[in-house]
């Protein structure tokens, strides 16, 4: 007889093993049981032929987080600027070590032979007078052809150029500068480390080559003379060098000529020229050039009519029409004295005078 679990006509022939055999390679061991992950799917997966037997995890998120990487590329992305610029602008590092040089200042006054020759109107004595063909005001300094150096752009010594003829303007055509006392228009001009000597100056003026107003700006002693003609007749030039790797140079050498008459005199009262011609020397570097200020380094000037016994250097105080110099020399110079210039003068030559 058959067991209990065989089939009543006995073990099928080819199955080995019988009953239990059948599904022996079915059958789990408890270990795999316990480690199975059970999973109730929703009604909607269970309606749906193609559902996967197994839902996918999503994977785990591993390494830094996302806060953390774009902290890291921006420290270095800082980092690489800053690598950059110091390679990029080495000049800027030996800049900063560089000081500015004080200004050097020669006045230098010119007087006449004889009385200055005078009329009432002004453009009668400019006719007659080597400032007949000059320009008038700032068109009398145009800025010249422009080539690039090795180490300056063409618009970097364009900007060079125009700076410096902002400073000639407002130090020598300006009617406020000129007579009003004022000196803002000069001074905004000026690079930062020369603003002290210039302030110095214009408090507490010294013939010492250092601290001389007229060696920065023209002007005159407004209670002693006015202006006749506002419209001041000019001539100059200007050129630009490259002198090193961060530095540019500027030359301007130009001749004013002024139309002037006593303080507070009446209309048409005579008028007589006053020349004044001015060789400055601007140096530039790159922070100059971008905030358009100026290095004022060498300042040389020749002004006439004007007496040898008068100081020139916190005012000019021109001899007016009709006028002659004062007898005596400028003031005398002490060799012993190593702070002090060396007194000057020289003759106006009367070729330099209107002929009326």
């Amino acid at each position: 007889m058959g067991g209990p679990g065989d089939p009543p006509e006995g073990t099928p022939e080819g199955v080995p093993g019988g009953g239990e055999d059948e599904y022996r390679s079915v059958v789990f061991d408890e270990s795999f049981v316990r480690a199975a992950r059970l999973q109730e799917y929703s009604a909607q997966e269970r309606m749906t032929d193609h559902t996967p037997a197994v839902r996918r995890r999503p994977p785990l998120r591993r390494g830094l987080s996302r806060q953390a990487l774009v902290l890291a590329l921006l420290i270095a992305l800082a980092f690489g600027t800053a690598i950059y610029l110091g390679v990029r602008h080495p000049h800027q590092a030996a800049q900063a070590q560089r000081p500015v040089d004080p200004l050097r200042t020669t006045v230098i006054p010119l007087a006449p032979r004889g009385k200055v020759p005078g009329a009432a109107d002004p453009e009668f004595l400019y006719a007659h007078s080597p400032a007949a063909r000059f320009d008038v005001g700032a068109e009398g300094i145009p800025l010249p052809a422009v080539r690039r150096t090795a180490h300056f752009s063409d618009s970097q010594i364009v900007a060079a150029l125009s700076t410096a003829k902002d400073y000639v303007v407002a130090s020598s055509l300006h009617p406020e500068v000129l007579t009003g006392g004022r000196t803002h228009p000069v001074r905004a001009l000026l690079d930062p480390g020369q603003l002290d000597q210039f302030d110095q100056s214009v408090d507490a003026p010294a013939a010492d080559g250092r601290h001389a107003p007229t060696g920065w700006l023209v002007r005159f002693d407004p209670a002693r003379v006015e202006l006749a003609d506002r419209r001041i007749r000019v001539r100059g030039s200007l050129q630009a060098a490259e002198t090193d790797a961060i530095t540019l140079e500027v030359s301007a050498d130009h001749t004013a000529v002024y139309a002037l008459k006593p303080a507070g005199s009446a209309a048409g009262a005579p008028a007589s020229l006053f020349t004044v011609r001015r060789e400055l020397q601007f140096r530039f570097t790159h922070d100059d050039l971008r905030l358009h200020q100026v290095q004022l380094v060498v300042s040389y000037v020749q002004a006439g009519p004007l007496s040898c016994a008068e100081d020139p250097t916190g005012h000019f105080r021109p001899l007016l029409a009709g006028q002659t110099a004062k007898a005596g020399g400028p003031a005398g110079t002490d060799p012993y004295a190593t702070d002090n210039a060396t007194a000057l003068c020289g003759t106006l030559a009367p070729s330099a005078q209107p002929r009326v």
